[in-house]
């Protein structure tokens, strides 16, 4: 796992970069065992970043233990699309996904994914 973001402090997530098609496949596989998230967003956008943060710094040790995936949306774009396709959800930026048994059982973006319940989908 790749620590994207760690800034050394106790509250980082093993973020996984989502760079390939191939890995998305594997994620919807992968899904059928264990609940994914895929974080998507915008290096670019300033309300992005914030919201990435918050949310990284609300999570329980618990959930940090499962995977979680980052999507750089400008430098991945046709990632983000296949996505949408994928699990028939309408793009965002930022935006969340959980992913469960080859759908998307949740999804959330902009600052409502501060509210989301993820532990509850472990």
């Amino acid at each position: 796992m790749l620590g994207i973001f760690k800034n050394n402090d106790h509250n980082s997530v093993d973020w996984i970069s989502l760079t390939s098609l191939e890995q998305l496949e594997n994620i919807v596989l992968d899904s059928e065992i264990e609940t994914i998230y895929i974080f998507k967003h915008s290096t670019r956008c300033g309300i992005s970043k914030m919201v990435m943060n918050r949310f990284e710094k609300s999570l329980s040790e618990s959930i940090k233990q499962c995977k979680f995936y980052y999507l750089d949306l400008l430098t991945y774009r046709n990632i983000s699309d296949q996505i949408s396709l994928t699990f028939e959800i309408t793009h965002q930026s930022p935006q969340l996904l959980v992913i469960r048994n080859k759908v998307a059982i949740a999804n959330a973006s902009h600052y409502d994914i501060l509210e989301l319940n993820i532990e509850k989908y472990i």
